[in-house]
């Protein structure tokens, strides 16, 4: 059988000078009302969400459809109300009351390592559907191929940086949306839209193709595609 892996969206709200947040990981509004219905809207047209686990720990988002009319809109097409919520969280620290396990309808996923405690992860099965792949760390190539599996096509990624520069690391990201506001954050410890080590060879650098660019709020979309070789 063949498997398709989904195509991936990168959507991140950032300050004017690249912040996603303050260095305490403290959640700021970036964006605003329209952005907002943006983002729901894009969701609202993926099969998956997916955040990793700093995401879930510092904000407990639902990560749930917000309109109304898009998710009559989602139930018509015979689709769920809400798209398939993935966690990328290697230790399987994901909450038992987490937010994304209990509101909304629909699927869970998490995606954890083999190095994970057994018993955080039986207790994560209880409400999601539990993926291991990777010794160490959890494997991203390997998930997106499970979630292929599944039936997901189309995902979008709303972050953090550790996990978007994994996806990009790992040559997954089809696309990426950047929502720069009109704030500035500061901080060298504050985290970016692509966290961790980095890179250091021009060799080794994502090369994006700018595809359109819109005024929306005080800020301004940057909608970007990833050239291949």
């Amino acid at each position: 059988m063949i498997c398709m892996r989904p195509v991936v969206i990168v959507n991140v709200a950032m300050s004017a000078d690249g912040k996603l947040s303050t260095r305490e990981r403290r959640q700021v509004k970036i964006s605003g009302k329209d952005d907002f219905s943006r983002v729901d809207r894009l969701k609202a047209g993926c099969d998956a969400v997916m955040v990793g686990i700093g995401t879930v720990l510092a904000d407990d988002p639902s990560l749930t459809i917000k309109s109304p009319d898009l998710k009559k809109e989602r139930l018509d097409s015979g689709r769920p109300e809400h798209p398939v919520r993935v966690v990328i969280d290697s230790r399987a620290r994901t909450p038992p009351g987490a937010s994304i396990l209990h509101k909304g309808d629909g699927q869970r996923v998490i995606a954890v390592s083999a190095r994970a405690d057994p018993g955080r992860v039986e207790a994560l099965r209880t409400t999601a559907t539990v993926i291991v792949a990777g010794e160490d760390e959890v494997d991203l190539c390997r998930v997106m191929d499970e979630l292929g599996k599944m039936g997901i096509r189309r995902l979008v990624a709303e972050g953090g940086g550790t996990l978007i520069a994994g996806l990009v690391r790992a040559g997954l990201v089809d696309e990426l949306y950047t929502y720069v506001g009109s704030i500035v954050i500061g901080g060298k410890d504050a985290p970016t839209p692509a966290d961790g080590p980095g890179w250091t060879k021009e060799t080794e650098f994502a090369r994006l193709a700018l595809a359109e660019v819109t005024r929306i709020d005080d800020g301004v979309l940057l909608h970007w595609t990833i050239k291949t070789a």
